[in-house]
């Protein structure tokens, strides 16, 4: 069981070490797009680094609801950190995870899966992707069937679990986002969102 004591510990240790990835992923995501998805994350990073100390937090983890609301909490600081397609959908994941945390006090291995299910529904409704495309979507479904049965050491089944997503999919086109207009280049390419989704677990 996770409470919101041991969330909140591990999305601290995301946040501390997403800047340093910063780097990396703008130059993977330069190959193909923008070539500032690090820039992105290292500025919501930021913002939920101030909202783990605001008042607002502390009336969260205090109150009713401590789960939903700290979470919620950290999906406004992540919503008012960027603008951009993943800092949007980041924020959304986390609006996800705090509706489904509603009435929760701590989230059993069960939950961890379904919440993921979850996210990555919301995450393909919101930005228009479906599983395949090579994307985020893809690692955080490889996370969720992974979850059931309680693994003995969650954290290396999940950086396992993400490099061999990343494996199956280099040969692939990306399908979805300014990366579909250059679909062949992509071939060979890890895709940048799967690469940070595997630099926040490793920082777990």
């Amino acid at each position: 069981m996770i409470d919101c004591p041991q969330l909140l510990a591990a999305i601290s240790r995301i946040i501390t070490r997403l800047p340093d990835a910063a780097p990396e992923l703008n130059a993977l995501d330069g190959t193909l797009g923008d070539g500032d998805l690090g820039a992105t994350l290292e500025h919501c990073a930021g913002e939920m680094r101030a909202a783990m100390a605001s008042d607002a937090m502390i009336q969260a983890v205090n109150g009713d609801d401590p789960l939903m609301h700290a979470l919620r909490t950290l999906s406004l600081a992540c919503a008012k950190a960027s603008g951009s397609s993943f800092g949007t959908l980041l924020a959304q994941g986390l609006l996800t995870a705090a509706r489904f945390c509603h009435g929760k006090t701590a989230l059993s291995q069960t939950d961890i899966a379904a919440l993921l299910h979850e996210v990555v529904a919301a995450l393909a409704h919101r930005g228009g992707a479906s599983l395949g495309d090579k994307t985020l979507l893809d690692g955080l479904h490889a996370l969720a069937l992974e979850s059931q049965p309680a693994p003995e050491d969650p954290r290396a089944l999940m950086r396992a679990t993400l490099e061999e997503t990343l494996a199956a999919f280099r040969q692939r086109p990306n399908r979805i986002g300014r990366a579909r207009m250059f679909a062949e280049r992509s071939i060979g390419l890890d895709d940048p969102g799967q690469v940070a989704l595997l630099r926040m677990v490793e920082a777990l």
